[in-house]
């Protein structure tokens, strides 16, 4: 009974552990230049594709109106 409880205790160590790392690297900043850049590249790129594939262009095709049947 007691290498129970020390085994569970050993993985509940480390299911911690790994919550700590987890939620201590959310909270990285990038502090380089080249880092702020890649940065604001990601969030543009973001930008355009959520405009570019929105529900609108997706479905609103000359296909679907017109009843398309292959």
């Amino acid at each position: 009974m007691i290498e129970l409880g020390v085994f569970l205790g050993v993985i509940g160590l480390a299911a911690l552990w790994m919550v700590r790392i987890l939620l201590r690297r959310g909270k990285r900043r990038t502090e380089t230049a080249e880092g702020l850049r890649i940065e604001q590249a990601r969030r543009e790129q973001a930008a355009s594709d959520r405009s570019s594939y929105g529900s609108f262009a997706v479905h609103n095709t000359p296909m679907n109106g017109q009843r398309y049947r292959p």
